[in-house]
């Protein structure tokens, strides 16, 4: 089964990051948000991948060309018979990566619908950002929308806090301090979706249309839309704030969504 990551956005928000590398590059700890979002799939046994490509794609491109070359040591015989031996194994090499340009401009509707021959023959695909991550179960998010059999499953988070949270007590006393907790009401679009190949009859000329508008509303107000609620870790990276605590939680080993 295919898994489909949008990575053609310019991730405007984080133009510190962004201005020079495309978002799903962007590093936690040695490795980019999108080598993450993919081990997420790949520990559930989900490792065929397609990718759609945008903004600064050639950098992805270069990333998985030169993957071996990366994670190994490498021994190269110089002179007339040049040679090169790696050291090394990884635990990615039953992986299958289709890049795909889906275009500069294009918006999320229509990179979807620019993949469609690369899931065809599916009934069904996952599809998400690149940009988010979570400790998401995606095996039981697949049965959940194969049980209710609608067009898309989207899961459906808690966001984190902005700010701290206090539990106060009628004496103005303190009885439990939580920093940027989830919030405990309310839920939003965590990005992990099941998808129906159905979906691409309502994709047609969607070059210039989010996903998450007309199309996912239509979805929705037709009966089309089941929600996954997910109550664990789920955290995007849309701010350099963010960038920093994601980074920070791996380097202490304190990552939730490390589930490999």
């Amino acid at each position: 089964m295919k898994v489909v990551i949008l990575c053609g956005g310019k991730g405007t928000r984080l133009r510190e990051e962004t201005e020079y590398r495309p978002k799903p590059m962007v590093p936690i700890g040695d490795r980019p948000i999108l080598w993450h979002i993919m081990k997420i799939y790949a520990a559930q046994g989900f490792k065929d991948f397609v990718l759609c490509l945008g903004y600064k794609g050639e950098m992805i491109k270069d990333y998985f060309r030169n993957y071996l070359w990366m994670t190994s040591d490498v021994t190269l015989q110089l002179g007339r018979k040049p040679g090169v031996r790696f050291h090394n194994h990884h635990e990615e090499e039953d992986w299958s990566v289709t890049l795909v340009d889906t275009g500069q401009e294009t918006l999320t509707a229509g990179r979807v619908n620019r993949i469609r021959d690369h899931v065809a023959g599916d009934s069904e695909f996952f599809l998400t950002y690149g940009d988010g991550v979570g400790n998401v179960d995606i095996k039981s998010e697949l049965e959940f929308h194969r049980q209710h059999g609608k067009k898309m499953t989207l899961t459906a988070v808690r966001p984190p806090g902005r700010f701290g949270e206090l539990n106060i007590n009628d004496d103005g006393g303190v009885t439990e301090f939580n920093e940027k907790p989830q919030v405990t009401q309310g839920r939003i679009n965590g990005g992990f979706f099941v998808v129906s190949t159905k979906i691409f009859d309502d994709l047609k000329d969607s070059d210039n249309v989010l996903l998450e508008q007309q199309p996912m509303r239509k979805l929705a107000s037709e009966g089309e839309l089941k929600a996954f609620r997910h109550d664990g870790f789920w955290q995007p990276m849309d701010t350099f704030q963010e960038f920093t605590l994601l980074n920070k939680m791996w380097a202490e080993g304190k990552a939730p969504w490390k589930t490999w």
